[in-house]
């Protein structure tokens, strides 16, 4: 659940931080999973990646669909593949207290759709451009049904 659905009045959205924004809610998926576990949860939920963690909440990666539409031009087998074969294992994350700004700018210039919230190398969350223009209209409003 993002904060900012719970903002009762607008606010300077400069002063926005990660926390205030993420999904903390997030679906995730072990390195031992199987490719097309992934592919069938990407599919049934309409979502682009999930974070690969540990069972301790470590992040380990992240998997895509363009991980997956790789492995599929490469003959693979989804079935055959486990997540940790074809992940990202470098992710690029951000923090709780990033500043919005700051999050703004990490998404646009490395042209990411969403980005994983670590605390402790352990997932807490993520954030999507659609978090932040909904946190920037959230906090601009001046009356929120």
């Amino acid at each position: 659940m993002r904060a900012t659905e719970y903002f009762a009045r607008g606010c300077n959205p400069d002063s926005l931080v990660v926390r205030q924004i993420m999904e903390d809610a997030v679906v995730t998926t072990s390195p031992t999973s199987s490719a097309m576990t992934v592919a069938e949860i990407l599919s049934e939920h309409s979502f682009g990646s999930l974070p690969v963690v540990e069972k301790d909440g470590t992040l380990r990666g992240l998997v895509t669909e363009f991980d997956l539409l790789k492995a599929v031009e490469q003959g693979k087998d989804l079935r055959e593949l486990s997540v940790s074969d074809m992940m990202t294992k470098d992710v690029i994350s951000t923090t709780e207290e990033t500043p919005i700004m700051q999050l703004i700018h990490l998404l646009q210039e490395r042209h990411l759709i969403r980005v994983p919230v670590v605390k402790d190398q352990k997932l807490v969350g993520m954030v999507a451009r659609r978090d932040v223009v909904f946190a920037y209209v959230k906090a601009k409003a001046i009356y929120w049904p």
